[in-house]
């Protein structure tokens, strides 16, 4: 590749970029499509595999994605609206607990200091517990209080069953046309690395994502049938948690214990089913969820998914967060991918001398 070239190569990424971050206010719901098609498309093929035509198996999914939808709508999050209006309200309560009975108790039993003035913080949750019914009021007139706002909003939502679509129906002949365009010397190469990529990509998304959809049916379920009253919430945030490995787990037994403590006291027999449910949760991940769902493939490292996201997010907002992943996984395979052209060197044969074996003393 000559100079000129590489400088060329260099400029379009540069404007490719530029042009991304002028247009991610309205790059969301073509992200989303583009998702959704990735996700979908490996259930496309099998039914085509069935010899069911490429349509008919677009039609079939998208079937199924608006019946969870409409599960989600009609069962779930009514479920989880009441459940957040009950903790806005038992926020006082709890308030009370932790200054009435937990904070003496570790100021006697540990020796710390009062330094927690909980008195505003109670304050401000009761004078507004009144208003936590008309929630869904508030959100309706701040999305309807500009027409032209709530017109673009609903055209974007409109959209991304449209993106989705088509781009499921097409996806094999977009991503046969690209392979195509691939400069003939680097096309294996290319493909090479992006195979890895959505190596990666699969591992997660496709693994991750259905590991977090099972431990949230499994930790939500579990702690409804101990009894806990926030049970559905936490249970759900343990399994949106487990993202990061072990994260879920920590942030859920940990929210569950303390609603428990508060909801039942001391009483040991719902702080053993909790602690049976989390674990049953962690065997199941690690014996069966995640060696059938995710299996040996490699996947994100769990604090370049935390980086990835937070960075994502700061930079480019919610779209940033859509990108996010898919950016990282480029950049790790990227980095292995250049991590070995290095040990092929011969800057790195001259760092150890072209042996592994420690110099001898003199």
């Amino acid at each position: 590749m000559t100079d000129s070239t590489r400088w060329l190569w260099m400029a379009g990424l540069f404007l490719l970029g530029w042009l991304l971050y002028l247009l991610h206010p309205i790059l969301s719901p073509f992200l989303i499509g583009i998702l959704l098609a990735y996700l979908g498309d490996p259930l496309v093929d099998r039914l085509e595999r069935h010899r069911l035509s490429r349509t008919g198996g677009v039609v079939v999914v998208f079937a199924l994605f608006a019946l969870v939808l409409l599960i989600l709508l009609l069962v779930l999050v009514p479920m989880l609206g009441r459940q957040l209006v009950r903790l806005y309200q038992l926020a006082p309560e709890m308030l009370d607990w932790l200054q009435g009975t937990a904070l003496p108790w570790t100021q006697s039993h540990l020796g710390l200091q009062d330094v927690l003035q909980l008195d505003q913080l109670k304050q401000v949750f009761t004078e507004n517990i009144g208003k936590t019914t008309d929630v869904l009021k508030l959100v309706l007139a701040q999305a309807t209080s500009s027409s032209l706002a709530f017109l673009a909003w609903l055209g974007n939502l409109l959209l991304i069953p449209v993106v989705s679509f088509y781009l499921m129906r097409d996806w094999d002949l977009l991503v046969e046309r690209m392979r195509r365009l691939l400069p003939r010397q680097r096309e294996g190469l290319v493909v090479k690395l992006t195979s890895e990529c959505h190596e990666v990509l699969g591992a997660f998304l496709r693994g991750q994502l259905l590991v977090m959809l099972a431990l949230s049916v499994i930790y939500a379920s579990g702690l409804m049938l101990v009894g806990l009253e926030l049970g559905l919430l936490i249970g759900l945030l343990a399994g949106l948690a487990s993202i990061v490995p072990y994260m879920g787990f920590i942030v859920g037994i940990g929210a569950a214990l303390t609603a428990a403590l508060f909801q039942f006291g001391l009483d040991p027999y719902p702080l053993l089913g909790i602690g049976v449910v989390f674990m049953i949760g962690q065997m199941l991940e690690g014996m069966v969820l995640t060696p059938m769902l995710v299996g040996d493939r490699i996947g994100l490292h769990p604090v370049a998914v935390i980086f990835a996201i937070l960075a994502g997010g700061q930079l480019f907002g919610f779209t940033g967060v859509l990108l996010a992943l898919p950016v990282a996984a480029v950049i790790m395979v990227l980095l292995r991918h250049a991590h070995d052209l290095y040990k092929l060197s011969g800057l790195y044969g001259e760092s150890n001398s072209g042996s592994d074996e420690p110099p001898s003393p003199a």
